[in-house]
């Protein structure tokens, strides 16, 4: 109740408007649904998001920040909600360079946000391991490999 967990894949097509969504229970969902470009899960987390952005009767707007590690799916996620590109994505890191707002529907926005790798005194082997730089761009590629390989 204080922390609901949501199953979700956002949609992976490379259409230009109207991403599909599965309206099937994550928990039933085939598996070669899953394995394809559809979106899972939206309705669920369209229902947890309504359901914040209720105040007793009285619904409310909210503004909902999407943060993680780069490339993790951020703009994939909201892409796949909205149902439209509203944000730019990519393979490489980097593609979102500036906060972006997304209105999803009256009551409910949603922030779009650069990658956070936060700074934690490992040594630089760290970063290319968590996707917060491309590979093309390391000086010294074999050292995250290495690491990789331990």
């Amino acid at each position: 109740a204080e922390f609901p967990a949501v199953a979700f894949k956002a949609c992976t097509q490379q259409q230009s408007r109207n991403l599909k969504q599965s309206r099937l229970p994550v928990a039933t969902v085939p598996d070669d649904v899953l394995a394809g470009g559809a979106c899972v899960g939206a309705d669920c987390l369209l229902r947890v998001l309504a359901n914040y952005s209720r105040s007793g009767e009285v619904k409310t707007t909210i503004t909902v920040g999407v943060v993680g590690y780069p490339n993790v799916g951020k703009s994939s996620l909201i892409n796949s909600l909205k149902r439209s590109r509203a944000c730019g994505v990519g393979a490489a890191p980097g593609v979102t360079r500036c906060l972006q707002a997304v209105q999803l529907d009256r009551h409910i926005q949603l922030l779009d946000c650069p990658g956070v790798v936060m700074a934690t005194g490992v040594p630089p082997t760290a970063a290319p391991l968590r996707g917060a730089l491309a590979p093309q761009r390391l000086q010294d590629p074999l050292t995250p490999a290495a690491a990789i390989l331990r």
